[in-house]
């Protein structure tokens, strides 16, 4: 007990001091500058949908008095630490055939027309930028790092410390040279890594070769690197149009307006999506940032996907769920939904799940008139 309040004191401490710390002005880094659009004044991005958390000013929704509350609520789980056995991936899987492997948090392989493509790759202890504080793993990769095959792609969604891991990266980058698709402003810390990326604004695209594009979609979210940078830099979903139906990575997304999605399945049928389920609670914190499980199944419907894995859960504690919360969630609202479990699954690190191969002209795909008749309220 004494163990988990010192802790949990230690946690607060560090995350007060990042929020109360004045930064110079040479630090307030700028890492894109272009004309204002519909999500981008100038300076800073920003969610056209709204809700955004006041993030600096007077009226900050991190306050000092919140994030106390925050650790130190009554009931706040411990989270134990899981055991996991790493698998080993084969070195390329060809042709229609797909096969996904959650290595844990945000961080998945996909394996499909001879392309090894890894989503927000995280093998650090912590998500922190200094070594030993912040949250730490609660399970290990599912994959060993040197058991990764070559990889081809990276798809990176923002730019908070679980999702860009520069010591990953970094490692990734000097081992394969991938090609790692971001949204704006993301590429120039790359960049001051020695790591190179490119960077599209929403609503525009990536050739790998033909018959493969990336998308660069809009979610609901935001980013950071430090007490000055807030949303300096853009954050993303991806679609990946495929000859066999399309990729969908949502990276990090709070609900929004929710039709998103809806903007996502415009690139045609999605047959494999990696959706967020977790870090949700309390939700009056976590809401406009993150969706639940429940929204997580709304965001499958409007996608018209296929299949689905969920992510972001049971690896980082971000939040005050227990660490298996999250799927058991998932399960109840497809039943509620009247979603096969068979077809939104969760998997432990290292899991790996060889998606069904499915017709392009079977796949779901929600009309028009459904998509305009969907309340905005629908999963919130």
């Amino acid at each position: 007990m004494l163990r988990t309040i010192f802790r949990r004191l230690y946690l607060a401490i560090m995350l007060l001091l990042a929020a109360i710390i004045v930064v110079p002005h040479f630090l307030d880094r700028v890492y894109y500058r272009g004309p204002a659009t519909n999500h981008f004044d100038g300076a800073r991005f920003f969610n056209p949908d709204g809700g955004d958390l006041p993030l600096t000013g007077p009226n900050r929704y991190f306050t000092t008095k919140r994030i106390l509350r925050f650790f130190f609520a009554d009931g706040r789980p411990d989270w134990p630490e899981i055991p996991v056995t790493p698998s080993k991936p084969p070195a390329r899987v060809e042709g229609e055939a797909m096969r996904v492997t959650w290595i844990g948090h945000a961080t998945a392989l996909v394996q499909t027309q001879g392309l090894n493509i890894l989503t927000d790759p995280i093998w650090s202890n912590r998500a922190s930028p200094l070594p030993g504080l912040g949250p730490k793993r609660h399970r290990a990769p599912g994959i060993d790092f040197d058991d990764l095959p070559k990889i081809d792609l990276v798809l990176l969604s923002h730019a908070h410390y679980d999702h860009m891991d520069i010591p990953t990266l970094w490692k990734l980058w000097n081992r394969d040279k991938p090609l790692i698709v971001t949204s704006l402003g993301n590429d120039a810390i790359l960049k001051g890594n020695s790591i190179e990326a490119v960077a599209r604004d929403w609503g525009q695209s990536v050739t790998v070769r033909p018959g493969v594009q990336i998308h660069i979609d809009r979610v609901h979210h935001w980013g950071t690197r430090s007490a000055k940078d807030h949303n300096r830099m853009l954050w993303s979903a991806f679609t990946v149009t495929l000859p066999g139906g399309n990729l969908y990575f949502a990276g990090d997304t709070g609900f929004g307006d929710g039709h998103w999605p809806y903007e996502a399945a415009a690139h045609g049928p999605v047959r494999f999506a990696l959706i967020p389920i977790g870090s949700y609670e309390p939700r009056r914190m976590m809401a406009p940032n993150h969706i639940d499980p429940p929204e997580a199944v709304t965001v499958f419907e409007r996608l018209g996907a296929m299949y689905a894995v969920g992510i972001h859960w049971g690896t980082f504690q971000l939040s005050a769920e227990r660490i298996d919360d999250p799927p058991a969630a998932l399960r109840a609202a497809l039943a509620t939904a009247h979603v096969g479990a068979d077809r939104f699954r969760t998997l432990e690190a290292g899991e790996a799940w060889d998606i069904p191969i499915v017709p392009v002209d079977r796949m779901g795909h929600r009309s028009d008139e459904d998509r305009s008749s969907g309340s905005d309220d629908e999963g919130g």
